[in-house]
């Protein structure tokens, strides 16, 4: 039976590492406008690109989810399904979802569609499809696997922050940015997820040394065992990344710590050195 492991574009991988037989991976795209220029959260979006345009326009710009329809497609091209979605509390990804799910199970109502709200974003949603994919490979049931990922989002954490005070006002976005460490007047805030799929902004300092400090120490406090793998998201700031890299391999050394780009939405909230780490 043909799996499909689908995640919206709030997911920082592009593809599984190792696809188990039988199993499909695909990205459905957010949006981003700017101007007049719609971008297309897609593995060929230039995103250095994007954040320019960002930069350069005066007015507000904004995200657009995927539609049900988009979701549906995917849904209709296996008999078994796993989706993915940021949190429903940051976007209506999850409901179009859900909807998809409505309108395959009409036609189909043989399908076995799972939708999880990872109340998360980034490295999140990457963790959980490959998870997926890893225990599909050791030939788990479909309820099994449903299982396994609603006990892995419950209990992943994920830190983010501001990239820049000012740029996130003009768009209208700083009561509900996806997380991240920014920069103004040198300026770092540190934000973590509530259990609700919200942000709690609870840390700010200058200086980028003294944030990724604080990420360790609350890596700590999360009771980090070294074993759940580390994903750090980053737009445009792999320094940082490295550093906080050295940092999680001192104090747990064999932890699996992967760096990777931002996606095109994550980068639209980020902006240019932002960081968001799940773990």
């Amino acid at each position: 039976m043909a799996w499909m492991i689908v995640s919206d574009s709030s997911c920082e991988i592009r593809g599984l590492q190792h696809p188990a037989p039988g199993v499909q991976f695909a990205l459905v795209p957010f949006k981003i406008r700017i101007g007049e220029r719609e971008y297309v959260d897609l593995p060929t979006l230039n995103v250095p690109q994007m954040l320019q345009a960002m930069t350069d326009y005066n007015g507000a710009s904004t995200s657009a989810c995927p539609s049900p329809e988009e979701w549906a497609e995917y849904f209709l091209q296996a008999d078994k399904v796993i989706a993915l979605t940021i949190s429903s509390s940051l976007s209506g990804s999850y409901n179009a979802a859900l909807s998809a799910r409505e309108m395959v199970l009409e036609e189909h109502p043989e399908k076995q569609i799972f939708i999880l709200d990872t109340l998360s974003c980034a490295g999140a949603l990457g963790d959980a499809a490959e998870l997926a994919n890893k225990l599909i490979g050791e030939g788990l049931g479909f309820e099994d696997v449903c299982f396994a990922l609603k006990k892995f989002a419950a209990t992943t954490h994920i830190l983010f922050a501001l990239a820049s005070f000012d740029n996130l006002a003009k768009n209208g976005r700083v009561n509900r940015v996806v997380g991240f460490i920014a920069g103004r007047l040198n300026m770092r805030v540190l934000g973590r997820r509530t259990h609700d799929g919200k942000i709690d902004f609870f840390f700010k300092t200058r200086g980028e040394n003294r944030v990724l400090a604080r990420i360790l120490e609350q890596m700590d406090e999360d009771k980090f065992d070294g074993i759940h793998p580390v994903l750090i998201s980053q737009c445009n700031n792999m320094n940082a990344a490295k550093l906080l890299e050295h940092g999680i391999h001192t104090k747990w050394p064999e932890a699996t710590v992967r760096i990777l780009p931002c996606s095109g939405l994550c980068s639209f909230y980020a902006q240019d050195q932002g960081l968001i780490i799940t773990y």
